[in-house]
């Protein structure tokens, strides 16, 4: 039987996710002063609009630096380019003519604006957001370790390398391009904007979630960090449908779905009236026509079946682009050695073992379970009762299925953004969380090209 495989397959994967079924549990740079980050000062108090403005109140004064601590900053910046990123952006010689001016207000500015800085871009990336192409996760970081806390916990246990060594990501790729940046093999230019790509992203990814990789055409699924398994993937063609960089949460899989097609095909390319005109060929295609007889309007849906354009599996993750992964009937496909194919979204292979397994980790499914809704026919939405994160990245250097690091190609063109961001003077940051380019939603991922 076709599924036969994919079940045995699933089972063999379970395994080495150490399930114990039905379940698991997962859980510019600037000489003049410049003001602290945004999150080092108290929050504004709202004003009733009645009232003036109140007079502004300066920012309280920044924390007292001994000097060894400020020392340790210094030797800090100083070597922060095996992090990636550029000394130079954080003034050494303004610290260090500090220091050597001892203790006071001037080495307490200095000391933390610089480190405040150096705070954000381990943290957050040092990449502007009008660089980010397309850059739509939000990262919690900032939200879970704010610069003023960080602060605080270094000038208190006197650990400025420790407290900053701690920002960087945890996802085993950074450390890797860490070493090959250190090492000298490889572009740097190219090692230094991914690694900063992982700082846009969570610094904990979680336990267990799902990561495509779109210059990679792959997906993989994580569980208690190991690779359980890795699928080939369809991503979308480069232009208006080029897919998207997303950090969303899988809330359920979906057997058998149905597709409602966008009016992109049902008026602009015809398929309505066909669908109304020939019943007998629409029975065959798995299309359902309705017209509204009052407004005229056409909806056409396609049931579930082997030719549905989303194949027999889909991943339920609702956001604003309307993209997610999803099987196909274009097998074929993944077979291209260059798969930039789709409407935006995530095609995947072996779908329905990706399914199964999903309902399994998240929604407490048997094996059999998935099978059975799998061969159905019939549609059947399971909803994942456990956090189940999903991240599409775009990473041009990252570990290949092989583990070993390799270079993809850059087929939407977004290095050059990052690569010349990190060419120009730092750039202050911002509340800005994501790019602020329009949100494109995609109408329609045809199961073929």
């Amino acid at each position: 039987m076709q599924f036969r495989g994919a079940f045995q397959r699933t089972t063999i994967l379970a395994a080495m996710a150490g399930l114990a079924l039905p379940g698991a549990a997962f859980a510019q740079p600037s000489a003049a002063p410049v003001p602290p980050p945004a999150d080092l000062l108290p929050p504004a108090a709202a004003t009733p609009a009645p009232t003036p403005a109140p007079t502004p109140v300066p920012p309280p004064p920044a924390p007292s630096w001994p000097l060894r601590d400020a020392r340790a900053l210094l030797a800090t910046i100083q070597g922060i380019g095996s992090e990636g990123l550029d000394p130079k952006d954080y003034e050494p010689a303004t610290l260090a003519a500090a220091i050597a001016a001892g203790e006071g207000v001037a080495l307490n500015d200095t000391a933390t604006r610089l480190f405040a800085w150096l705070v954000e871009d381990m943290r957050d990336g040092r990449t502007p957001m009008a660089a980010r192409v397309q850059w739509f996760a939000v990262d919690p970081d900032r939200d879970i370790n704010p610069t003023a806390l960080v602060l605080a916990r270094a000038l208190e246990q006197h650990d400025v390398p420790g407290q900053i060594a701690a920002l960087a990501p945890l996802h085993p790729d950074y450390a890797q391009l860490k070493r090959s940046l250190a090492e000298g093999t490889g572009d740097k230019a190219v090692i230094r904007a991914n690694m900063d790509r992982w700082r846009w992203l969570a610094r904990d990814m979680g336990k267990q979630y799902l990561l495509t990789n779109v210059p990679e055409y792959t997906l993989r699924l994580t569980v208690n960090n190991r690779v359980i398994t890795s699928y080939r993937t369809v991503v979308g063609k480069p232009g208006k449908t080029a897919t998207p960089q997303l950090a969303e949460t899988v809330q359920g899989v979906i057997f058998n779905p149905t597709w409602t097609v966008p009016q992109s095909i049902v008026k602009g390319e015809g398929l309505g009236a066909k669908v109304l005109a020939n019943p007998g060929w629409a029975k065959a295609a798995g299309y359902k026509g309705i017209k509204d007889p009052t407004t005229g309007f056409v909806t056409v849906v396609q049931q579930p079946g082997k030719n549905n354009s989303l194949g027999l599996m889909k991943l339920d993750m609702p956001n604003p682009h309307a993209i997610f992964v999803h099987d196909t009937p274009a097998k074929s496909l993944f077979a291209a050695p260059n798969r930039a194919f789709s409407h935006g979204c995530i095609r995947t292979e072996r779908a329905s073992e990706l399914g199964m397994l999903m309902a399994m980790l998240g929604g407490g499914l048997t094996k059999e379970e998935g099978v059975a809704h799998t061969l159905s026919g019939v549609y059947t939405k399971v909803p994942m009762t456990k956090t189940f994160p999903i991240y599409i990245t775009y990473f041009t250097m990252a570990s290949d299925v092989g583990g070993g690091m390799r270079k993809f190609a850059d087929i939407y063109g977004r290095d050059a953004p990052v690569l010349a961001s990190f060419k120009a003077p730092r750039q202050l940051h911002t509340d800005q969380r994501t790019s602020s380019e329009k949100v494109i939603e995609i109408v329609d991922d045809l199961g073929a090209v």
